[in-house]
């Protein structure tokens, strides 16, 4: 990481909190370790996510993929668990 690209962090991440406010985005996780990203994207088609993507900060330091899921699962998709009293 430069000292250019460390800049634009700040504005990506106004961008990126303005997309999971808008429910754009599901999840964002960035690994340290790696240097890579998981977004989850709620969009029409894959040039739609190319749009949002389009539009961070630090596009232009990004190669990615963009696969359309067929399922998502977890724990904060799940009804609460039942407590009895």
């Amino acid at each position: 990481m430069d000292e250019q690209f460390t800049t634009l962090v700040p504005p990506h991440r106004t961008y990126i909190n303005y997309l999971i406010n808008k429910g754009i985005i599901d999840s964002y996780a960035v690994s340290m370790e790696s240097y890579r990203s998981w977004l989850m994207i709620t969009a029409e088609s894959k040039d739609e996510v190319r749009e949002y993507l389009r539009k961070s900060p630090l596009f232009k330091y990004w190669t990615f993929e963009i696969d359309e899921l067929f399922v998502y699962d977890g724990q904060t998709y799940r009804l609460p668990a039942l407590q009895m009293n």
